[in-house]
């Protein structure tokens, strides 16, 4: 039986289908698509009526350097389940489809935060597609003390900031996720190469009320001075944003405690693994790298796949990056 490809653009319209993975869950493509200058799709492969496979791809459009720059994503490779194909002819079959649709609609196409990195090289290849290096860091947080490995001077800032009378809580209102964006939005406005999505986005996932993604904050006399957003899937958790006012509360460290804060909720919740996004390039200096290993977790070599709407220049660089 051949396999049969589908296309949803909206949440209300996916029928029931199996699998946990949050970055390809009805979850993710209804907040998506609720926000500002994202359009998601959700491709479903299908055999025999049955889904066995699916990828949620994201394209977004945002103002850089004076021009309208247009970008479509994925997180990893894909989930699949059951059936006469192998998982890497399914995920041949949902590349290929990508790339025929989004390689003249979007300037730049990414695969980030692949979980397997040799997975599909064969069929990246084929597709026009060149690897670079990224990295990962990865804590192991189901033991009994999550803070066996990290710096005693993470440590150290963790109890001053707590002990100085900053408090770790959950986002439950619009009020408190308003407050927290504006702070996220000047923290993330100076550093060109993150973007932040708009505050619908935000509104959604506190809206769904599941245990899929949640807003940490952390408050100072009633303020919120700091916050992070995560989501879960299956055993791990993944830090999405995170950020604090650490210049106007140096003794209280709100960037420190927003990781911390999503780290013991994670522990307390029963999960494994907690994994930041983004961990960069693997220069030899990144400060926000240097930042997050000082709360233990394993620094890890991975790559990401690019594929660049210019013909000449996505030849040339697949020569080039070999």
């Amino acid at each position: 039986m051949a396999l049969r490809l589908a296309t949803y653009y909206h949440a209300e319209d996916v029928p029931p289908l199996p699998g946990s993975n949050v970055f390809y869950s009805v979850e993710m493509l209804q907040a998506l698509q609720q926000t500002k200058g994202f359009r998601p799709v959700l491709l479903v492969a299908y055999e025999d009526g049955r889904a066995v496979g699916k990828l949620l791809c994201i394209t977004r459009r945002s103002l850089r350097f004076r021009f309208f720059f247009t970008k479509t994503y994925v997180y990893g490779t894909g989930e699949y389940f059951p059936s006469s194909y192998r998982k890497d002819e399914i995920f041949r079959e949902l590349l290929e489809y990508l790339t025929r649709c989004f390689k003249d609609r979007s300037f730049l196409l990414e695969f980030r935060n692949l979980e397997e990195s040799l997975f599909g090289y064969r069929h990246f290849r084929e597709c026009g597609y060149f690897p670079v290096r990224w990295m990962r860091v990865r804590n192991s947080i189901h033991g009994n003390c999550i803070d066996k490995w990290m710096s005693i001077s993470r440590k150290r800032q963790i109890n001053r900031g707590l002990k100085g009378g900053a408090e770790m809580d959950i986002a439950r209102t619009e009020a408190e996720v308003e407050e927290f964006f504006a702070l996220l939005k000047r923290y993330y406005s100076s550093k060109i190469h993150r973007y932040l999505p708009g505050i619908d986005f935000f509104f959604s996932l506190l809206r769904q009320s599941s245990e899929r993604s949640k807003i940490f904050i952390v408050r100072y006399k009633g303020k919120i001075i700091g916050g992070s957003v995560c989501l879960f899937s299956a055993d791990d958790a993944y830090l999405l944003f995170s950020g604090g006012l650490r210049k106007s509360y140096p003794l209280l460290y709100p960037g420190v405690l927003a990781v911390w804060n999503a780290m013991v909720y994670a522990h307390n919740r029963g999960y494994s693994h907690f994994e930041f996004i983004e961990a960069g390039l693997p220069f030899k200096k990144y400060g926000y790298r240097d930042f997050i290993l000082r709360f233990g977790g394993r620094q890890m070599s991975s790559r990401r796949w690019f594929r660049v709407g210019w013909g000449w220049l996505n030849r040339l660089l697949t020569k080039l990056y070999v």
